[in-house]
């Protein structure tokens, strides 16, 4: 058996599983620690809600490691999410939520736990597991989403007040997300990386696609989850849109979205035959994502897409109507379009009474001119 204190360098350590060896011919519980990697601050971020929020939350982690320099990040997330903190440097272990890893998590033991969803699901996971803090929000006996520390308050009171979400807040989501952990605040972007494999593969898509560095190419992410239709574009404002980009003879249109997107982009391809590339939509989100890399402009409404074209750090035009732009930071790189001044919105209602007249009321000309300037922008710089 090693000395004590070489144990306990095994027990602090990031390399050692107890496995397998973490060096080939090297036995660090018989000959102690070969290269230490200190755990640090052990952290669990639990993070299961909408993949869109997933992306803001990777904003966090710098400023984690800020704080907290020395430390062993985990993050536990739904399956469809798992690919997004993927090539992560500031993630030591991405885990899926399933029953195995729940089970895995009692036996486990962390510093700080940061609870990000006001769920009943995550705050059962961020008051169960073992913590010397907890951060965020949890549950308590009766099943009632509670904030976890004092930083959380605000966050909490947006989600039980209306006219403060709706009418009154005007802070970046990013910035009250860091109060919530405790963090300071910098303005941090999103944290999105793609292997050398995948890289190849947008390349390789390019030149299939025949597109050049020298185009000009507009993506447009046409849906949003099922969970919320209202954020939708009309085909027909998109069909309208494209037919006004195509007349110019400048640009390549591309078609982005996921599974739920397929049909509706079917669609609208229909009316440009040979003339758009209609992306695929059922290649899982790490291809989806290189698709999105290639376009400088997407148009997007708030969704996925959108957040993903914020971490892929291109020009965004994004439109708003039932959700709230002014929690959106796009970085200094697009523009948010909102019917300013219209009574109802946002609401985050999922029917609409008023015959989605802020939908109806998105500028697409306002899109057309902004998207030209950005391009003109470019040229002249």
């Amino acid at each position: 058996m090693p000395k004590k204190n070489k144990l306990e360098l095994i027990k602090t350590c990031k390399n050692f599983s107890g496995y397998k060896p973490c060096f080939p011919d090297h036995d660090c519980w018989k000959d102690g620690c070969k290269e230490h990697n200190p755990m640090g601050t052990r952290i669990l971020i639990i993070n299961l809600d909408a993949m869109g929020d997933v992306l803001m939350t990777t904003a966090q982690l710098p400023a984690i490691k800020r704080k907290y320099p020395k430390s062993t990040i985990y993050w536990i997330t739904l399956n469809n999410a798992v690919g997004l903190l993927e090539n992560n440097p500031f993630i030591d272990k991405v885990m899926t939520y399933s029953f195995e890893t729940l089970s895995i998590l009692q036996s486990l033991e962390f510093d700080i736990v940061m609870n990000v969803d006001k769920s009943m699901r995550s705050g059962s996971i961020a008051i169960q597991v073992k913590a010397k803090k907890r951060l965020g929000f949890g549950i308590n006996k009766v099943g009632q989403i509670i904030p976890l520390n004092k930083g959380a308050v605000y966050n909490y009171q947006l989600g039980m007040n209306d006219n403060l979400k709706f009418k009154i807040n005007k802070r970046l989501g990013q910035d009250y997300l860091a109060e919530t952990f405790n963090l300071g605040y910098k303005r941090n972007d999103y944290v999105f990386n793609f292997s050398e494999a995948e890289i190849q593969f947008i390349n390789d898509f390019k030149k299939k696609a025949n597109i050049s560095d020298k185009n000009e190419v507009i993506g447009f992410n046409t849906g949003c989850s099922n969970l919320y239709p209202n954020k939708k574009m009309t085909i027909e404002q998109h069909v309208t849109l494209i037919e006004k980009f195509l007349s110019l003879k400048r640009f390549k249109i591309m078609l982005l979205g996921g599974p739920e997107d397929e049909e509706r982009n079917n669609e609208i391809a229909s009316h440009f035959t040979g003339q758009i590339i209609n992306t695929p939509t059922n290649d899982g989100v790490r291809k989806g994502a290189c698709y999105e890399s290639i376009p400088q402009v997407i148009i997007t409404g708030d969704s996925f897409g959108m957040h993903l074209a914020i971490a892929l750090k291109k020009y965004v035009i994004a439109w708003f109507g039932l959700s709230c732009w002014t929690e959106i930071d796009l970085y200094n790189r697009g523009l948010k379009l909102f019917p300013d001044g219209l009574f109802c919105a946002p609401c985050w209602k999922k029917a609409c009474p008023y015959n989605l007249e802020c939908i109806q009321m998105i500028d697409l000309e306002k899109i057309v001119t902004e998207t030209i300037k950005y391009f003109d922008s470019k040229k002249s710089g």
